[in-house]
């Protein structure tokens, strides 16, 4: 069927006068930025900065929180930051060590060494540590091969290395190591000799969106150029990606074909490499996520999905084996079907079962699904409950390992409860219960003492119910005279956008900087985010995005007539889609906030797309060179909302230079225009950080007490 003739976006409309400030690196710009950083510290610093940078550096580094790790082999691995390692170590103990109060740790890689010696400020981007086979894991030969991702500045662009993790040394390109120069992509292992590889290959090897397209097979000692091609995208694709599954038994490699975001295709791939070489598109709706376990295959629909004569609702998650969808069997079980209140978080295996977690009105449950015998697939899955969590807590669950292991890692945290990591056995109905095994507990970073949480829920303009946590000082959160206008200096954070969800969670910064000195902290679940499903998501998407920024502002006059506070004394904060909808407060709803804080922001809808990453996320927003599309950006464009002659809160803009996923130009440029209109207007732009905002602690520490300083100053 061929698509209806869209009309494009006359480009001879007026000159953008701050163009020029979207040169990252220009001398021009980089002046403006300098400039605007000594005015920011002009204007915030002093005793009160200081001392919440400090407050907020002591957690951030502090030697008591809970190290996350990964199983890998025989260890426990670790990524971790402190005064002393600022960039960071990557680092193992073994599972004994690791219970008891003071682990000993072995360095694997210290990234502040590194930096140093090749004078190259390096960022963590994690690491694929290569599984052995059974005959070499039963022969006793350890986990060995490594590809560690690093980031110069913390950039999305980085470079891979392969690490002998017995050595302890990277192993150089010259004695055959893999090597991928810096570039958006990765590497991922196949075995110990070959590699998938999806990088910028030169011209046309990369999507519109700056992401790879083409996959290669490469070999150990052989050049990338040569590798042959496993799969080629489109150039208006999003990207490609590729991996190999080691479950001894139930080897697979796959490609996924990302289309858009939340819409991607995904292959089985036979014979990979050789002239036999076959692609399977698994034939399930492109807005569908396809996983593998063992001989099972589970899919998660974000759309209805009418199939094998039944139709499975969007937000349900539903199971075969691979071997029946295969051969054309749409026999399907369903493992979870939401409910008006009830939406899927995620799903981890383990060797025998599969644990999910369920958000019911954006609380956690957590249930242990088992499937039936091979013998048997058709057979029902049983069901049992994980006892975990409960009230207004988060609870994560993840697998040790999906191969060998029914223990899982689960965490549990909330906004006045530091975290909590313990280790439980999943079991079966028929099973013996087990009380998961308490390891580590984060310490108490704030005084919680007084301070209550609470979940409301706000009336949009076209009656949706949205739902909010607000936590504070007792008085302040639940006034005896909701009728009396309050004066509790409160900020409301939102982000609502790609199916994310914003979970309780404990933030010693929140608490040291805010909540122990008397202030209100809101989070509000609007729509565009992930708290109901995908069908939250849809609701804001496109044309619909407005029902986002709706939605925030419910909130914010519903926390006004609760009586917590007033408008003067109400912030508003978001960073990256979340900047998006705080620069709509700031430009749609200025008489509801006294300031506002837009973080690593989208704020020019009418160049967004052709600014780095920008063009991967058009089916989020729309595309702004489709006049239809550009009709309904528009009006969510704060760059292009912005009226000089009308007052608007004092507002504070920070990004990166280093990000290159959203483009500094759109902070810089919203800045500009503000200023030029006589607006109060308070503007910081970290060297380095990438799409994060800092590279370390002590920049993470910085960029956060200038975001509280503006607050307290700006809100009383």
């Amino acid at each position: 069927m061929t698509a209806e003739p869209r009309d494009l976006v006359d480009d001879t409309a007026p000159t953008d006068p701050h163009l020029w400030l979207e040169d990252v690196e220009g001398a021009a710009a980089l002046g403006w930025v300098r400039e605007r950083n000594d005015a920011a510290h002009r204007a915030l610093g002093g005793e009160r900065l200081a001392a919440t940078e400090a407050a907020l550096l002591e957690v951030l580094d502090s030697d008591d929180r809970i190290p996350a790790v990964s199983r890998i082999g025989d260890h426990l691995y670790n990524f971790w930051r402190d005064a002393a390692h600022p960039r960071g170590l990557w680092r193992r103990t073994t599972p004994e060590s690791y219970r008891t109060q003071d682990p000993a740790w072995e360095t694997v890689l210290d990234l502040d060494a590194l930096a140093a010696a090749e004078q190259t400020s390096w960022v963590w981007h994690g690491a694929g540590v290569l599984r052995p086979t059974p005959a070499q894991l039963a022969a006793g030969e350890p986990w060995r091969r490594a590809l560690v991702d690093l980031s110069p500045g913390g950039s999305d662009a980085d470079v891979t290395r392969e690490l002998d993790l017995v050595d302890l040394r990277f192993v150089p390109p010259e004695e055959g190591g893999f090597e991928r120069p810096l570039a958006k992509g990765g590497l991922g292992w196949v075995d110990a000799d070959t590699v998938y590889a999806y990088t910028d290959l030169g011209p046309g090897s990369l999507t519109t969106s700056g992401y790879p397209r083409v996959v290669k097979l490469w070999r150990r000692g052989t050049a990338l150029d040569d590798a042959p091609v496993v799969f080629e995208a489109a150039e208006q694709d999003l990207s490609v990606s590729a991996g190999r599954s080691r479950t001894p038994g139930f080897e697979r490699d796959v490609v996924r074909r990302g289309l858009a975001f939340y819409r991607s295709e995904t292959y089985l791939v036979d014979d990979v490499g050789t002239p036999d070489q076959r692609l399977t598109k698994i034939d399930v709706p492109d807005s569908a996520d396809v996983g593998f376990h063992r001989e099972w295959i589970l899919v998660e629909l974000r759309e209805d999905w009418d199939v094998g004569g039944r139709t499975y609702a969007a937000g349900s998650l539903l199971a075969t084996t691979v071997d029946a969808f295969q051969a054309g069997s749409r026999d399907l079980t369903v493992l979870f079907a939401p409910t008006a209140s009830t939406s899927l978080v995620g799903a981890t295996w383990t060797r025998h079962h599969l644990v999910v977690n369920v958000l019911d009105d954006v609380k956690n449950a957590v249930h242990v699904l088992t499937p039936p015998e091979p013998a048997d697939p058709g057979a029902r899955w049983a069901r049992s409950d994980l006892a975990v969590g409960g009230g207004l807590l988060t609870v994560g669950v993840r697998a040790v390992s999906a191969i060998d292991s029914d223990d899982v890692w689960v965490t549990t945290t909330g906004y006045l409860t530091p975290s909590t990591l313990a280790l439980a056995t999943v079991v079966g109905p028929l099973g013996e219960p087990r009380e998961p095994e308490p390891l580590k507990a984060a310490p108490a970073f704030f005084e919680s003492e007084g301070l209550v949480v609470d979940q409301h829920f706000a009336t949009s303009d076209d009656g949706t119910r949205v739902p909010y946590f607000v936590v504070g000082r007792e008085d302040l959160v639940r006034p005896a005279d909701a009728t009396t206008p309050g004066s509790a200096p409160t900020l409301l954070y939102g982000y609502g956008g790609f199916e994310i969800s914003l979970l309780p969670g404990y933030s010693g910064t929140v608490g040291r900087a805010w909540l122990a000195r008397g202030g209100v902290y809101v989070v509000a679940n609007v729509r565009g985010g992930g708290e109901y499903g995908p069908g939250w998501h849809q609701a804001a998407l496109r044309e619909k995005r407005h029902r986002a920024y709706e939605d925030f502002a419910a909130v914010a006059r519903d926390v006004v007539a609760r009586g917590i506070t007033t408008p003067a004394h109400l912030g508003a904060q978001g960073g990256s889609n979340g900047g998006l909808l705080a620069g709509n407060m700031l430009t749609r709803y200025p008489d509801l906030f006294g300031a506002v804080v837009v973080q690593v922001p989208l704020l020019d809808m009418r160049r967004y797309s052709r600014l780095l990453a920008g063009a991967s996320w058009t089916a989020e927003y729309g595309d702004p060179d489709v006049a239809e599309d550009w009709e309904f950006l528009r009006t969510f464009s704060p760059y292009h909302q912005f009226d000089g002659d009308r007052e608007h809160p004092p507002v504070l803009f920070t990004t990166s230079t280093k990000d290159d996923r959203v483009h500094p130009g759109h902070a810089r440029k919203m800045a500009a225009l503000m200023l030029a209109a006589g607006q109060d207007v308070t503007y910081y732009e970290n060297v380095e950080g990438g799409h994060g905002g800092a590279a370390d602690n002590a920049q993470a520490a910085h960029m956060a007490a200038l975001a509280w300083t503006f607050l307290a100053e700006r809100l009383g």
